[in-house]
């Protein structure tokens, strides 16, 4: 259609404090947002883009129903291969098999309300080939951004599962460029251990301040952000000091280090659920010393939140789980954004940590993770209130990317031909 008009709803667009009542917005062919603001309005408009057959003007009734951004989830391994069945099964795999695992769990991430990822971490560069099979229209995935392998030394975190090997500043250079050759949207580097690592303490520090220079310099001289897998706090200031731009699960943060990287604008993606996820751990195999070691980790894992929240840290959401994983009776992605509405966010800042602070860390504000004109038609439809309680994103009915529906629960979502 040459353009859609979505009225009757109440809308948050990622952007302001509260709800847009009898509100609309048009989406046009190219899956972008052309307006925002009253129904009316939005129906008029699509009105005056009827052009005739090859351009009809459609509209979407939702009869107060709510809208919100499709969610950004920053922290995605697609081939996940934690120790156990689930790294046998990947390291055994072809590269057709890899692919497509990786293309249902993109599949079933995006109907989960998940319409953009940041992927940190996946092997044989198949995040690559997916990325462009989604943008094709090939497949149904969600908007990828991806580091391509993660970086780590010879013998560190990850070198089992996704991890790209490398040894000294040279290596490193070498390594980070690897990354960049291939497609890599930012990079990530593993500088300590952590809780998938069977000799290694979450910890032990694994890359020296050359090594990190190495990473940082050459990824930000290609105009690429570095995202560091981090545990204790002495390996992370050391990083943060040298211009690091992120941290991931950031295990033992204290709150001298969440003033310092608040001041320098450094973000944090805590990925609390996965020192709180047991069932998921044993449903899937996981080694009991792994499940002991992440549940160990719980009680410090939190208060590093608590710190980041206090000092103002910039957060972003992510999981380190599958986004659409089934935990606590919903998904991954919902149950991470309760935990951080527990930890004392409020649900309003949970929702922008999960939407408009996606599109942030990538320098990609505007183009996604809003409501706003410009940018892609991403909507997530549900009927309670996730501004008062981020709980509400349990009922989701509704996903739209890019203007296009991909679930709709309740056969509302489908688009009439204005008369």
């Amino acid at each position: 259609m040459a353009a859609t008009a979505w009225i009757g709803c109440s809308l948050w667009d990622g952007v302001a404090d509260t709800w847009r009542d009898d509100a609309g917005l048009v989406v046009g062919d190219d899956g972008r947002i052309a307006f925002v603001g009253a129904a009316d309005e939005a129906l008029a408009i699509a009105r005056s883009a009827d052009t005739g057959p090859d351009g009809t003007a459609g509209v979407v009734e939702l009869d107060g129903a709510r809208v919100v951004p499709g969610l950004v989830n920053g922290h995605v391994h697609f081939s996940l291969a934690l120790p156990g069945p689930m790294q046998d099964s990947v390291h055994s795999s072809t590269e057709a098999d890899l692919v497509l695992l990786m293309a249902g769990n993109a599949r079933d991430t995006l109907r989960a309300g998940i319409t953009s990822v940041r992927l940190v971490g996946e092997s044989r560069f198949a995040d690559m080939a997916l990325r462009r099979a989604i943008d094709a229209g090939l497949v149904s995935g969600p908007r990828i951004r991806t580091a391509g392998h993660a970086l780590c030394c010879t013998g560190g975190h990850g070198w089992d599962a996704d991890g790209h090997e490398a040894d000294g500043a040279d290596g490193f250079r070498r390594a980070t460029r690897e990354q960049l050759r291939a497609g890599a949207d930012l990079i990530k580097v593993c500088i300590s251990g952590g809780i998938a690592g069977e000799h290694e303490a979450i910890d032990t520090p694994q890359l020296t301040q050359d090594e990190m220079r190495a990473v940082i310099e050459t990824a930000h001289a290609w105009g690429r952000k570095v995202t560091a897998h981090a545990g204790p706090a002495h390996v992370s200031e050391e990083a943060v000091a040298l211009g690091l731009d992120g941290i991931e699960h950031g295990y033992e943060l204290t709150a001298g280090l969440c003033a310092s990287m608040a001041e320098r604008g450094v973000w944090y993606t805590p990925t609390i659920s996965v020192s709180r996820c047991e069932d998921f751990f044993v449903s899937n195999g996981v080694p009991t010393w792994m499940i002991d070691r992440a549940l160990g980790a719980g009680p410090r894992h939190w208060e590093s939140l608590q710190h980041a929240i206090a000092a103002g840290v910039p957060i972003s959401l992510g999981t380190d789980m599958p986004p659409q994983a089934a935990y606590d009776g919903t998904t991954a992605t919902v149950r991470e954004m309760e935990h951080m509405q527990d930890a004392g966010m409020t649900a309003l800042e949970v929702m922008r940590a999960s939407t408009a602070a996606g599109a942030e860390w990538m320098q990609e504000q505007g183009q996604y993770g809003t409501l706003v004109p410009g940018a892609a038609a991403d909507l997530v439809v549900l009927d309670g209130d996730p501004l008062a309680d981020v709980a509400a994103l349990r009922e989701l009915w509704g996903v739209v990317k890019g203007g296009d529906v991909v679930r709709d629960d309740r056969g509302a979502l489908r688009a009439r031909v204005l008369s």
